[in-house]
């Protein structure tokens, strides 16, 4: 979609360099919520998490298991948007 707007964008492989805990702290801010409104449920459940955990427990577990985390998540400055649906990225690229 974005290609298809002509926008120029650099995609991040999150399992090859995943998000560190500073850095998911900084996207959770831009995207003003908190780690459960990203977190990808099914997964969750298959790592054992149970629903428990602290905010920073989860951060933690995304850092380590980046699959935790829904996307995409669009960054421009100080702004971040999830990519579902993919229409949501526009809002922060225009």
């Amino acid at each position: 979609m974005l290609k298809d707007n002509e926008i120029e964008f650099t995609y991040r492989e999150y399992t090859v360099d995943p998000l560190s805990v500073d850095e998911l702290r900084d996207v959770m801010a831009k995207l003003a919520c908190s780690p459960r409104d990203v977190l990808r449920t099914r997964d969750a459940k298959k790592a054992g998490l149970t629903g428990s955990e602290t905010d920073e427990e989860l951060i933690a577990q995304m850092a380590e298991n980046p699959r935790l985390l829904q996307r995409p998540i669009g960054i421009v400055g100080d702004r971040a948007a999830m990519g579902r649906p993919a229409e949501h990225l526009l809002r922060i690229v225009r």
